[in-house]
């Protein structure tokens, strides 16, 4: 197949190009990006690897351009961000196109228009995977696999570190001649104005930066902080739970109140999202002191993993709280701090179940509705060289009778024991 990479030389794409050269089925990869000179470096760098890679200059704004090299491909990998700008868009142009599709979408807003789009992107014969990266993406699979054994499901969380358990490197939030990145404006959107969330079983829009205190199996109890993320959106859809759910932010309350008050002035007019991820970047004095005077209000992510999804539900009569998070390894840990790699390798992942007919069936989806995880699991051990004996995921579990603590909790924690499990 002829794959398009809309966005490929940026760091998200061109993790999920070198990823994907070597798949099977990959004919030709073209890495289309508005910096010409970065896609020609990309594909020097990987021809004669596996499939032919070619660069070509479009810009997803002028829509003659996007069309003419939809057209040419059979299915597109979307890395151009921020999504709530552009996302829809470049889906809209796919379908148009009949061109298969998948992105790492991490803005909520745009996720709910483009599954909108599930009935158009059916009558095109068009797969269209949505949100198939870290957080979106991995997480989704590991809500899903922790619900798996569950009758029904109550409560989902869904959770990503900031700064935990390394120091924020602003090498992440800046780009290049020092403008922020759109994953960093991404961030200002979605800590700033109001998030959707499940509540009671219902979407509901709120503030970001709730408190959530999370009491896991295997006695790990810490605070973090909810974030905009298209998470709580799709898997309301696909495990229809009871309660609440949301994305999680694991952070240290030092960087919490900084973006707190960064949330302050985004809300207020005296900061953009633009403005706002420059001064994440390179804090000033004036910010970076009120943030000092609002950090008792934070509370500490205490012994929470970095990376997971907790579900709470019933199994016959029992209720269980189950927690899938990524293993503890080396592998893993220098996996989960490379950011491009992270998001770039599972879009990969998801590509080659596409390919192959796996995950493949016309309409929009999110990827815990048609990515088999298992197989995504075992594929992403072999990509970041864990041995076939090592688990990526460990699951465990303990009967409670709540999951959370946000100040509205209803019951306290039942005692039990961590039961742990592994894929």
């Amino acid at each position: 197949m002829r794959v398009l990479a809309l966005g490929g030389s940026g760091a998200m794409g061109a993790a999920a190009v070198r990823a994907a050269v070597t798949l099977p089925g990959v004919a030709e990869i073209v890495v289309a990006d508005r910096d010409l000179g970065a896609a020609q470096r990309l594909a020097a760098e990987l021809n004669g690897r596996g499939a032919v890679v070619r660069a070509r200059r479009v810009d997803v704004t002028e829509a003659d351009d996007l069309h003419d090299a939809l057209r040419s491909a059979d299915v597109v990998l979307n890395t151009v961000g921020p999504y709530y700008r552009f996302g829809l868009s470049v889906l809209r142009a796919a379908i148009r196109a009949r061109t298969h599709y998948l992105d790492i979408c991490d803005d909520w807003e745009p996720t709910l228009r483009m599954l909108e789009l599930d009935a158009a992107a059916r009558d095109a014969g068009v797969c269209a995977i949505i949100g198939m990266g870290a957080s979106p993406g991995v997480s989704n699979l590991l809500a899903a696999r922790a619900a798996r054994g569950l009758d029904a499901v109550e409560n989902v969380y869904t959770a990503w570190p900031v700064d935990v358990p390394e120091a924020l490197d602003t090498a992440e939030v800046l780009g290049a001649g020092g403008e922020p990145p759109a994953a960093a404006v991404h961030w200002m959107q979605q800590i700033s104005g109001a998030i959707t969330v499940v509540r009671d079983g219902r979407l509901a829009e709120e503030a970001p930066l709730r408190a959530v205190t999370l009491a896991l199996p295997g006695r790990r109890r810490g605070t973090a902080y909810t974030v905009g993320h298209p998470e709580p959106v799709t898997l309301h859809r696909s495990l229809a739970p009871s309660g609440d759910a949301a994305n999680l932010m694991v952070v240290t309350p030092g960087t919490a109140a900084y973006l707190d008050v960064l949330r302050t002035d985004i809300d207020k007019g005296r900061l953009t999202n633009e403005s706002a991820a420059r001064e994440l970047a390179a804090p000033s004095s004036r910010r970076t002191l009120r943030s000092i005077l609002r950090a008792a209000r934070f509370a500490s992510h205490g012994t929470l993993p970095p990376f997971f999804a907790a579900v709470t539900g019933r199994a016959g009569d029992e209720h269980r709280t189950v927690l899938a998070h990524l293993a503890d390894s080396a592998e893993v840990d220098r996996f989960t701090a490379d950011m491009a790699r992270f998001t770039g390798i599972p879009l990969a992942l998801g590509l080659a179940q596409l390919l192959d007919g796996t995950s493949r069936a016309a309409g929009v989806h999110s990827p815990e509705t048609i990515i088999d995880p298992e197989r995504f699991f075992t594929d992403l051990g072999i990509h970041i060289g864990s041995s076939s004996t090592e688990r990526v995921v460990s699951v465990e579990q303990s009967s409670s009778a709540t999951l959370a603590d946000d100040g509205s909790a209803r019951s306290a924690p039942q005692p039990g024991s961590g039961v742990p499990h592994g894929t």
